[in-house]
């Protein structure tokens, strides 16, 4: 993909929410990290499914149902080849990455012996923290939680020495979402698997706004929304090595997982489960969801992960030059300096200011943001930041002059105007 100057102002066509008007102000909408919002290529695609090919999946032989089948089965495809799966079977559909992340804790629950170790990090979001506190307490494992740096990188060294012969697995974020911290899983992933640990990564924040690509990574386990990449909620992905989803047992049984099932009436049956990744897709999925994801990666992959994130770069180092130049004295941030090491992300406190009275403030203004932990208390503690963090998150439709007003409306508050 060439880099190109993503076209900001034509991207903003296809997002119909960006004309609301909030408190009578144009909306901006900073809080990214938590939903994106959706181009009408998204609405139309579920729509038009609804309209026009509504029916069950893999259930009946007219013709609504394949080609209800047929979309559901390509929008597999379109996802696993966007994050650079080998195909389809490795890619399960699942309501969000909070789901996938525990459909992997359940997928490993059997490779957790006592005395064995789970190494995490203390920027975790809870996601990625509570199902391996869980499966460490349920198979009496050891969680080994690693340290930030005080410029709010990993503490590589650290990590490398806890990772030893008792490691089973690791869990790490790609991407925080409170500090933007951008982790070298690759070289995490090496480390790993030099002690044949397996290592699952929450790519909730990264999958949507830098290039992601699991061979390279050489990665075991990926978990991502499709929300937060402009696809509807509902709808999330596991990215999990075939050889794996192979061995193991699937977590819930019904419908559409399984080949064939006999039973006879001495009790004795027999049950074949169904090809991947339908084996782990019990019961009637989230077609129209699947089908909005599928859309959303295709207007990602028309855009160019590449320029996706450096247009977020540009705007992040913006926001940071005005920062520094109009509120250094009052406002605190937390996260990498250097844009090219985090994502689109600022969470900050103003001196004074509860993070959630800011965030009220830049919605009178109609300026969204987040305000609270982020799901991410223990960081947050941590840091010291016991009434949590506001958090500003850009992504392709932002731009520089709607930054510009963000910082004059936080200049009005401790100005007092």
């Amino acid at each position: 993909m060439i880099n190109i100057v993503l076209d900001v102002e034509d991207i903003r066509k296809d997002f119909p929410i960006l004309n609301r008007i909030i408190n009578g102000k144009k909306l901006i909408y900073f809080d990214n990290t938590a939903t994106s919002q959706k181009p009408i290529q998204v609405i139309n695609a579920i729509r038009d499914f609804y309209m026009n090919n509504n029916a069950n999946i893999h259930r009946g032989l007219h013709t609504l149902s394949q080609e209800a089948s047929e979309m559901y089965e390509e929008a597999h495809d379109v996802v696993a080849r966007f994050i650079g799966a080998m195909g389809r079977e490795e890619l399960i559909f699942i309501r969000n990455a909070s789901e996938a992340l525990n459909l992997a804790a359940m997928i490993l629950s059997d490779e957790v012996k006592p005395g064995d170790e789970i190494v995490v990090t203390i920027m975790e979001h809870h996601s990625n923290l509570l199902p391996w506190i869980f499966l460490a307490r349920k198979n009496n494992a050891k969680i080994k939680i690693i340290n930030i740096k005080s410029d709010y990188t990993l503490d590589y060294d650290a990590l490398e020495k806890a990772i030893n012969d008792k490691t089973k697995i690791v869990a790490i974020t790609h991407m925080s979402n409170v500090l933007g911290t951008i982790n070298d899983v690759k070289m995490i992933s090496k480390i790993a698997h030099n002690y044949n640990a397996y290592v699952v990564v929450d790519g909730a924040q990264s999958v949507p706004h830098i290039p992601v690509n699991v061979r390279d990574l050489d990665i075991d386990f990926l978990a991502f929304s499709g929300h937060k990449m402009l696809g509807p909620t509902g709808i999330g992905a596991l990215y999990c090595r075939e050889d794996i989803l192979n061995k193991a047992n699937p977590f819930l049984l019904g419908g559409d997982m399984i080949k064939s099932v006999s039973c006879k009436i001495t009790g004795e049956c027999n049950i074949i489960w169904n090809d991947l990744p339908w084996k782990y897709e019990a019961g009637t999925p989230n077609i129209a969801g699947g089908i909005g994801f599928a859309e959303a990666v295709r207007y990602l992959a028309r855009l160019g992960m590449e320029n996706v994130k450096k247009h977020e770069e540009e705007l992040l180092s913006y926001a940071l030059k005005r920062i520094n130049e109009e509120l250094s004295d009052v406002m605190d941030t937390y996260g990498p300096s250097d844009p090219s090491r985090k994502g689109g992300i600022i969470s900050f406190n103003i001196k004074d200011y509860d993070p959630h009275t800011v965030a009220m403030h830049l919605d009178s203004e109609g300026i969204a943001i987040r305000s609270g932990f982020h799901c991410a208390q223990p960081l947050h503690e941590h840091l010291g930041l016991m009434d949590g963090s506001a958090r500003a998150s850009f992504y392709i439709y932002n731009t520089k002059e709607e930054i510009d007003v963000f910082i004059e409306v936080l200049k009005k508050l401790v100005e007092g105007d």
